[in-house]
């Protein structure tokens, strides 16, 4: 009997395999390691290959499609009523054949690796905020304990500490001076990153406007609006035109 629907439970290193024929049989029910997911994989004839969108996910995707394969992703929330009791990786790969296998199954676009560059980029770019926010309220903190008081502002943190930095008061000690230089230093290098970043950004979107660098343009649409709502690091993230372009 050949596999027709096959449902894989992804994870880094073990991949749970469950494949049914076209009556539903069971076919194939093994684990399979990472590195011989691939061969398993190639030595099926062309089927329907369901998976949780996961981390990771897309790669498998891709290379699957490359091999013949019809690949279909799905939320895990959709899956979830078709696992049956006792949740082990055994069931969660029959669940994930049962429910790929529904034609009122809501499916998730495979990303392409023009979009995962995207991604990448975008997530690098809200841990450099992020960090840059936890910096600047660590150097507002400890200041307080020197009874300096910065305003919640990026801007005036910029402006302020390094004309404290500067003056011969007895504000800060000289010892303390060299420690709040190196945080001033950290949030230069921090900014000097971030505006990079946005630099190629720019350049990206500046080429969807002008209808050049099509396929990473439209990339940019699609990693917005079909994935801003299901990844975090798309959760606050807004990026807009340059005005000038």
């Amino acid at each position: 009997m050949k596999v027709t629907i096959l449902g894989i439970d992804v994870a880094k290193n073990i991949f749970q395999l469950h494949g049914v024929d076209e009556r539903g049989k069971v076919v194939l029910a093994r684990r399979v390691s990472r590195g011989k997911l691939m061969e398993v994989v190639a030595n099926l004839p062309a089927c329907l290959i369901g998976m949780e969108a996961c981390i990771g996910v897309n790669y498998w995707a891709r290379e699957f499609e490359k091999l013949g394969h019809t690949v279909k992703l799905m939320s895990a929330k959709f899956v979830r009523p078709y696992v049956k009791t006792n949740k082990n990786d055994s069931r969660d790969a029959e669940g994930i054949s049962e429910a790929v296998s529904r034609p009122t199954m809501r499916f998730v676009p495979i990303r392409t690796v023009e979009q995962q560059d995207l991604q990448a980029l975008h997530c690098g770019r809200t841990l450099l905020m992020k960090n840059r926010t936890a910096l600047i309220n660590q150097i507002r903190g400890l200041l307080l304990e020197y009874g300096v008081v910065i305003p919640k502002s990026a801007g005036k943190v910029r402006r302020i500490l390094p004309s404290l930095l500067e003056e011969e008061t007895a504000v800060l000690t000289p010892f303390a001076k060299e420690t709040f230089q190196d945080l001033y230093d950290q949030l230069v290098n921090l900014d000097s990153r971030l505006e990079k970043v946005d630099g190629r950004l720019e350049r990206i979107f500046y080429r969807a406007a002008t209808g050049k660098g099509f396929r990473q343009s439209r990339a940019v649409y699609l990693t917005y609006h079909r994935f801003s709502g299901s990844d975090r690091c798309f959760d606050r993230f807004t990026f807009l035109p340059h005005p000038r372009l």
